[in-house]
């Protein structure tokens, strides 16, 4: 997993509260657990007039202009602004991979839906509680500027937006040491890899016969 230390990054702002999970990535796209290659069809609803599907190549694919990911000022954002709500709906765990394989680091609402919040932790995403008049500044800001940029800074716990306004946020400590250093549940358990060692080693010595394969 990627550590998430300090990001600038494009911000795009995303005006819709309750946006569920099945409006992140549809649910005929579920039909992978490779974490990669759902960026493609990231909001697929919002953004094609068409229905996507699966290993469908999206290019010639028709767009919805209105959409924000397709305006041509947007391109590239890192940083999503949302409403209340965010990652309502069904838990799966496709939500975060596409927003993270679109490429966002972080997601900045008012609130999130608890599975999804929980969910991008554990993917390398930073989800960004603030208040909901602090949001509102940040889309006003975001919107009135093109190319306006979004710095979230995880060490010091400050969102900065365009203009300079400094706001701060909570996380939970044990959720900012893993991000900081990109330490996802297999990253947590292999940091005690030489324990779980002498664990087998001594196992093996005590009853051996429960790591004999079948036929000796």
């Amino acid at each position: 997993m990627r550590p998430f230390t300090k990001h600038t990054g494009l911000a795009a702002p995303l005006d819709l509260a309750n946006v569920d999970t099945d409006m992140i990535i549809p649910k005929q796209f579920l039909k992978s657990i490779k974490r990669t290659g759902f960026g493609k069809n990231l909001f697929d609803e919002l953004r094609y007039q068409d229905e996507g599907q699966p290993d469908q190549e999206c290019t010639g694919r028709p767009l919805r202009d209105e959409f924000v990911l397709n305006q041509a000022r947007y391109a590239g954002a890192s940083v999503l602004l949302a409403r209340h709500n965010f990652g309502c709906g069904s838990s799966r765990e496709h939500a975060p991979w596409a927003l993270d394989d679109y490429g966002f680091r972080s997601i900045i609402a008012p609130s999130f839906a608890d599975i999804f919040f929980n969910n991008c932790f554990k993917n390398g995403l930073l989800p960004i509680v603030l208040q909901a008049e602090e949001v509102d500044q940040l889309f006003a800001e975001v919107t009135a500027k093109e190319g306006s940029e979004i710095t979230v800074d995880l060490a010091a716990q400050t969102v900065t937006s365009p203009s300079g306004a400094e706001f701060t946020f909570s996380v939970d400590d044990f959720r900012k040491h893993c991000l900081l250093n990109g330490l996802d549940d297999i990253g947590l358990t292999l940091q005690e890899e030489s324990h779980i060692r002498r664990y087998e080693e001594k196992r093996m010595n005590e009853a051996p016969w429960l790591f004999m394969s079948r036929g000796e």
